[in-house]
Protein backbone atom coordinates (compact mmCIF):
# COMPACT_ATOMS: atom_id res chain seq x y z
CA UNK A 1 0.00 0.00 0.00
CA UNK A 2 1.17 3.46 -0.87
CA UNK A 3 1.20 6.72 1.13
CA UNK A 4 -0.66 8.22 -1.34
CA UNK A 5 -3.83 5.74 -0.39
CA UNK A 6 -3.05 6.04 3.08
CA UNK A 7 -1.92 9.84 3.95
CA UNK A 8 -4.09 12.89 5.15
CA UNK A 9 -4.78 15.04 2.47
CA UNK A 10 -6.70 17.79 3.86
CA UNK A 11 -3.57 19.39 5.68
CA UNK A 12 -3.93 21.92 8.24
CA UNK A 13 -0.83 24.27 7.74
CA UNK A 14 0.18 27.69 8.71
CA UNK A 15 2.03 30.96 7.22
CA UNK A 16 5.58 31.32 8.27
CA UNK A 17 4.17 34.85 9.54
CA UNK A 18 1.59 33.60 11.89
CA UNK A 19 2.05 33.67 15.58
CA UNK A 20 2.92 31.34 17.81
CA UNK A 21 -0.37 31.17 20.17
CA UNK A 22 -2.40 31.13 16.23
CA UNK A 23 -0.17 27.36 15.99
CA UNK A 24 -1.82 26.74 19.22
CA UNK A 25 -5.28 27.47 18.49
CA UNK A 26 -5.02 25.12 15.42
CA UNK A 27 -3.33 22.37 16.57
CA UNK A 28 -5.78 22.86 19.59
CA UNK A 29 -8.76 22.99 17.23
CA UNK A 30 -8.05 20.34 15.07
CA UNK A 31 -6.77 17.81 17.42
CA UNK A 32 -3.22 17.48 15.74
CA UNK A 33 0.45 17.86 16.88
CA UNK A 34 2.06 19.01 13.52
CA UNK A 35 1.20 21.86 11.52
CA UNK A 36 3.55 22.12 8.14
CA UNK A 37 4.58 25.61 6.70
CA UNK A 38 3.90 26.64 3.53
CA UNK A 39 4.58 29.48 1.43
CA UNK A 40 1.45 31.11 -0.80
CA UNK A 41 1.91 28.40 -3.59
CA UNK A 42 1.69 25.44 -0.93
CA UNK A 43 5.50 24.61 -1.16
CA UNK A 44 6.69 23.50 2.43
CA UNK A 45 8.87 25.86 3.90
CA UNK A 46 9.31 23.85 7.56
CA UNK A 47 6.87 22.12 10.25
CA UNK A 48 6.28 23.06 13.76
CA UNK A 49 5.23 20.17 16.25
CA UNK A 50 3.44 21.21 19.26
CA UNK A 51 7.36 20.18 20.69
CA UNK A 52 8.70 22.75 19.44
CA UNK A 53 5.69 25.63 20.68
CA UNK A 54 6.10 23.72 24.23
CA UNK A 55 10.12 24.26 24.38
CA UNK A 56 9.39 28.34 23.02
CA UNK A 57 6.93 29.19 25.73
CA UNK A 58 8.33 31.01 28.61
CA UNK A 59 7.70 29.27 31.80
CA UNK A 60 5.50 31.73 33.34
CA UNK A 61 2.33 30.95 31.00
CA UNK A 62 2.83 26.94 31.97
CA UNK A 63 1.90 28.08 35.70
CA UNK A 64 -0.80 30.72 33.89
CA UNK A 65 -2.07 30.74 30.62
CA UNK A 66 -3.42 34.26 31.20
CA UNK A 67 -0.49 35.56 31.83
CA UNK A 68 -0.50 38.74 29.67
CA UNK A 69 2.83 39.83 30.72
CA UNK A 70 3.58 36.51 29.67
CA UNK A 71 2.00 36.29 26.44
CA UNK A 72 3.66 40.28 25.29
CA UNK A 73 7.20 38.82 25.85
CA UNK A 74 6.48 36.81 23.58
CA UNK A 75 4.41 38.27 21.11
CA UNK A 76 7.09 38.55 18.44
CA UNK A 77 7.60 35.56 18.12
CA UNK A 78 6.83 34.33 14.68
CA UNK A 79 6.66 30.24 13.08
CA UNK A 80 9.56 31.58 11.15
CA UNK A 81 11.73 31.84 14.34
CA UNK A 82 10.96 28.31 15.58
CA UNK A 83 9.95 25.49 12.66
CA UNK A 84 12.14 23.27 11.44
CA UNK A 85 13.29 24.11 8.50
CA UNK A 86 13.88 21.62 5.79
CA UNK A 87 12.54 19.31 7.52
CA UNK A 88 11.84 14.96 6.91
CA UNK A 89 9.83 14.48 3.80
CA UNK A 90 8.17 11.47 1.63
CA UNK A 91 7.01 10.86 -1.33
CA UNK A 92 3.37 9.41 -2.00
CA UNK A 93 4.81 6.84 -3.78
CA UNK A 94 6.69 5.58 -0.53
CA UNK A 95 5.23 2.40 0.59
CA UNK A 96 3.84 2.11 4.32
CA UNK A 97 6.49 0.03 5.07
CA UNK A 98 8.55 2.69 3.96
CA UNK A 99 7.20 5.22 5.86
CA UNK A 100 7.27 3.17 9.17
CA UNK A 101 10.42 2.10 8.94
CA UNK A 102 11.80 6.07 8.07
CA UNK A 103 9.34 7.00 11.55
CA UNK A 104 11.23 4.35 13.92
CA UNK A 105 14.51 5.93 12.35
CA UNK A 106 14.24 9.34 12.94
CA UNK A 107 11.98 9.16 16.27
CA UNK A 108 9.60 11.46 14.71
CA UNK A 109 5.48 11.64 14.82
CA UNK A 110 4.94 12.46 11.00
CA UNK A 111 6.09 13.24 7.81
CA UNK A 112 5.37 16.37 5.35
CA UNK A 113 4.29 14.21 2.22
CA UNK A 114 5.56 16.33 -1.05
CA UNK A 115 5.84 15.73 -5.02
CA UNK A 116 8.69 15.89 -6.93
CA UNK A 117 8.50 20.00 -7.06
CA UNK A 118 8.71 19.98 -2.73
CA UNK A 119 5.02 21.17 -2.91
CA UNK A 120 2.78 19.62 -0.03
CA UNK A 121 0.13 17.20 -0.82
CA UNK A 122 -0.75 15.59 2.40
CA UNK A 123 0.51 14.84 5.72
CA UNK A 124 1.10 10.66 6.94
CA UNK A 125 1.09 10.74 10.91
CA UNK A 126 1.22 7.53 13.17
CA UNK A 127 -2.16 8.00 13.20
CA UNK A 128 -2.54 7.14 9.60
CA UNK A 129 -0.01 4.48 9.80
CA UNK A 130 -1.95 2.81 12.36
CA UNK A 131 -5.15 3.00 10.63
CA UNK A 132 -3.47 1.53 7.18
CA UNK A 133 -2.21 -1.45 9.10
CA UNK A 134 -5.49 -2.09 10.87
CA UNK A 135 -6.82 -2.38 7.13
CA UNK A 136 -3.91 -4.30 6.09
CA UNK A 137 -4.30 -6.83 8.35
CA UNK A 138 -7.77 -7.39 8.60
CA UNK A 139 -8.67 -6.47 12.50
CA UNK A 140 -11.41 -4.16 12.46
CA UNK A 141 -13.12 -7.43 11.67
CA UNK A 142 -13.89 -9.60 14.45
CA UNK A 143 -11.84 -12.88 14.56
CA UNK A 144 -9.12 -14.37 16.33
CA UNK A 145 -5.45 -14.64 16.45
CA UNK A 146 -3.77 -17.55 16.04
CA UNK A 147 0.35 -17.87 16.45
CA UNK A 148 1.65 -21.41 15.21
CA UNK A 149 5.11 -22.16 15.02
CA UNK A 150 7.12 -24.12 11.76
CA UNK A 151 10.41 -25.41 10.48
CA UNK A 152 11.49 -23.01 8.52
CA UNK A 153 11.39 -25.00 4.96
CA UNK A 154 9.40 -24.42 1.84
CA UNK A 155 5.86 -25.30 2.00
CA UNK A 156 4.68 -24.81 5.50
CA UNK A 157 2.74 -22.06 4.92
CA UNK A 158 1.01 -24.09 1.82
CA UNK A 159 0.01 -26.54 4.41
CA UNK A 160 -1.38 -23.99 7.03
CA UNK A 161 -3.48 -22.11 4.30
CA UNK A 162 -4.61 -25.25 3.21
CA UNK A 163 -6.12 -26.75 6.44
CA UNK A 164 -7.71 -23.23 7.36
CA UNK A 165 -9.32 -23.07 4.06
CA UNK A 166 -10.53 -26.58 4.00
CA UNK A 167 -12.65 -25.57 7.48
CA UNK A 168 -14.56 -23.06 5.56
CA UNK A 169 -13.01 -20.41 7.58
CA UNK A 170 -11.66 -16.77 5.84
CA UNK A 171 -8.36 -14.84 6.38
CA UNK A 172 -7.79 -11.52 7.91
CA UNK A 173 -4.31 -12.06 7.34
CA UNK A 174 -1.41 -14.06 7.92
CA UNK A 175 2.05 -12.64 9.10
CA UNK A 176 4.87 -14.44 9.20
CA UNK A 177 8.19 -13.00 11.88
CA UNK A 178 10.99 -14.19 12.82
CA UNK A 179 12.02 -16.33 15.45
CA UNK A 180 14.57 -16.75 18.27
CA UNK A 181 15.34 -20.25 17.25
CA UNK A 182 17.12 -19.64 13.81
CA UNK A 183 15.21 -23.13 12.01
CA UNK A 184 11.72 -21.58 12.87
CA UNK A 185 9.27 -19.16 12.28
CA UNK A 186 6.11 -17.69 14.08
CA UNK A 187 3.26 -17.64 11.48
CA UNK A 188 0.33 -15.56 13.20
CA UNK A 189 -3.39 -15.83 11.59
CA UNK A 190 -5.99 -13.62 11.87
CA UNK A 191 -9.16 -15.32 11.22
CA UNK A 192 -12.56 -14.09 11.08
CA UNK A 193 -14.47 -16.28 13.30
CA UNK A 194 -14.14 -16.65 17.18
CA UNK A 195 -14.30 -20.38 17.03
CA UNK A 196 -10.85 -21.88 16.26
CA UNK A 197 -10.99 -24.91 18.16
CA UNK A 198 -11.46 -26.93 14.92
CA UNK A 199 -7.82 -25.21 13.30
CA UNK A 200 -6.14 -25.67 16.61
CA UNK A 201 -6.44 -29.55 16.15
CA UNK A 202 -5.85 -29.57 12.59
CA UNK A 203 -2.68 -27.58 13.53
CA UNK A 204 -1.54 -30.17 16.04
CA UNK A 205 -2.25 -33.08 13.61
CA UNK A 206 -0.55 -31.34 11.02
CA UNK A 207 2.67 -31.19 13.73
CA UNK A 208 2.82 -27.45 14.68
CA UNK A 209 3.08 -25.89 17.70
CA UNK A 210 0.00 -23.35 19.06
CA UNK A 211 1.40 -20.57 20.85
CA UNK A 212 0.44 -17.87 23.01
CA UNK A 213 0.43 -14.64 20.22
CA UNK A 214 0.31 -12.29 23.48
CA UNK A 215 3.29 -14.10 25.18
CA UNK A 216 5.46 -15.91 22.85
CA UNK A 217 7.63 -13.04 22.19
CA UNK A 218 8.31 -11.99 25.86
CA UNK A 219 9.28 -15.87 26.47
CA UNK A 220 11.93 -15.89 24.41
CA UNK A 221 13.08 -12.40 25.49
CA UNK A 222 16.82 -13.52 27.17
CA UNK A 223 16.83 -13.54 30.86
CA UNK A 224 18.67 -11.20 32.80
CA UNK A 225 21.65 -12.51 35.04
Amino acid sequence: MFVSRSMTRKVITIDKEADIFEAQAKMAKNSIRHLPVVDKNNFLIGIITDRSIRTALPYDLFKNPADQDARKKISDLKIKDIMTKEPITISPMYTIQDALLLIQEKKVGAFPVVDDKGKLTGILSVRDLLRAFTNVLGIGEPGTLLCVLVEEKVGQLKKIVDAVTKENISFGSVLVARYWDKNKRAVFLYLLTLNVSRVKKKMEELGFEILNPMEWYLDQLPQST
